[in-house]
């Protein structure tokens, strides 16, 4: 570069390492962008989101014109400092040498690493910046790409590693989607965020993790004494109760209290009237997952049914409130309701009642009861020992030690849990 000044060389080596480190940002903020995000502001007409999921959307196109234009621009610049100290230094080896150094240490700081931490950082606003010089500087040097191109497409096709069109790449499981909520934290409410999180785990619910126990459900045998079946209703905290004839495994009904209001107050009451009153029984198998039954009580206009097992015996009774407080969180004064308040005292220790579901257990304090056997803490105890254990009884599941505190017709009624080390 005969004639040229050397404050002028250094000016344009400069000038080339600024350029370089356009080309750096650029691809690693366009790469590193939320794609996402870039939607939602494309949607409410951001022009520089559209360019830059144009670009996206055509990755091959855009990386060979930032990788083109950085390459030969790193290749001048190397070229130029080799000038530089010829001019300075003469041919010596050890002059190049150094000058080779130099520009691999200008180049990495100036034009490689910092540029890429940038882009990195402040991916979403500057690849909205960005698109608007790359998307002309793509067109102008769109025959040079394409020719480059067909070589990559070549030896990808070879490596079987052709990428499938469509964006696959930028598509989030459910499991992905769960972590994004999860780290949402600072943008979405706590109460918000666990409405989403419950929403994840409808698919993997069925009705018999939610169901009301046999064991609990209230009900009155229609064959009972017309006075008996009376005081019962009366004292009934359900406007909806399953009715059965003799054995309690026979439900022949559902009963409407609301309906039995015109006869409750002109006293003409009686087992009649009962069985007019009654509708039938909606029965529900155990495997159905939440988010199904949701849309089965919506399509045949239902809020309760009966959950039955494989063999038609029924396992316990489902409501549609059931379920919306999986999503929502409790919001009744439910006797059920055994694990709405626990938490561990200050000796790390909780009584629990021995009908208390272990997904209520593992949520309320933290713990890690296996959940895919027995569904309530009587259930995982009873499997465990193979037997109904006596009061006092101490025993270690899931990592947690436990005591019987108190059984009642051959059911564990209540235990002590132990908060597990480390907790």
């Amino acid at each position: 570069m005969e004639g040229i000044p050397l404050s002028a060389q250094f000016v344009v080596l400069a000038v080339l390492l600024g350029c370089s480190a356009f080309f750096s940002i650029t691809e690693t903020a366009m790469m590193a962008a939320n794609r996402h995000r870039l939607r939602h502001l494309a949607s409410q007409g951001d022009r520089g989101a559209k360019l830059a999921l144009d670009l996206l959307g055509r990755t091959d196109k855009m990386l060979g014109v930032v990788l083109l234009g950085n390459n030969l621009i790193n290749a001048a610049a190397a070229t130029l400092v080799s000038v530089i100290t010829i001019e300075l230094f003469g041919e010596e080896k050890w002059a190049l040498s150094i000058g080779t150094l130099l520009v691999t240490f200008a180049i990495l700081v100036f034009a490689e690493i910092t540029p890429k931490i940038l882009g990195a950082s402040h991916a979403d606003r500057l690849a909205r910046i960005l698109a608007y010089v790359i998307w002309p500087l793509l067109r102008t040097a769109y025959p040079v790409v394409w020719f480059v191109n067909l070589f990559v497409d070549g030896l990808l096709w070879l490596l079987r590693l052709k990428p499938k069109a469509g964006g696959e790449n930028s598509r989030l499981s459910a499991e992905e989607l769960r972590s994004l909520v999860l780290e949402s934290s600072s943008f979405i409410p706590q109460q918000h965020r666990s409405i989403l999180l419950n929403l994840f785990e409808l698919e993997q619910l069925t009705v018999a993790d939610i169901m009301t126990p046999r064991g609990e459900i209230e009900a009155i045998d229609i064959a009972a004494p017309i006075e008996s079946i009376k005081a019962q209703l009366a004292t009934s905290f359900h406007t909806r109760v399953a009715v059965f004839e003799d054995d309690p495994a026979n439900i022949v009904g559902i009963m409407h209290q609301r309906r039995l209001l015109a006869e409750a107050f002109a006293g003409e009451i009686d087992h009649s009237t009962l069985r007019e009153r009654m509708s039938e029984p909606y029965f529900i198998p155990a495997a159905t997952p939440i988010y199904t039954q949701l849309q089965f009580f919506r399509e045949n206009r239902q809020r309760m049914g009966l959950v039955v097992d494989e063999y038609g015996e029924i396992e316990g009774l489902v409501t549609l409130e059931d379920i919306i407080e999986e999503l929502v969180g409790k919001f009744t004064t439910r006797q059920s309701d055994v694990a709405g308040s626990l938490s561990w005292n200050d000796d790390g220790l909780v009584l629990v009642d021995g009908a208390a579901t272990l997904r209520e257990l593992n949520r309320m304090l933290n713990l890690e009861f296996p959940l895919d056997g027995p569904r309530t803490l009587n259930g995982l105890i009873v499997e465990h020992l193979q037997d109904i254990p006596e009061v006092g009884v101490g025993l270690r599941v899931g990592g947690v030690a436990m005591e019987i505190v108190q059984t009642q017709d051959r059911k564990i009624k209540m235990v002590r849990l132990h908060r597990p080390a480390g907790e």
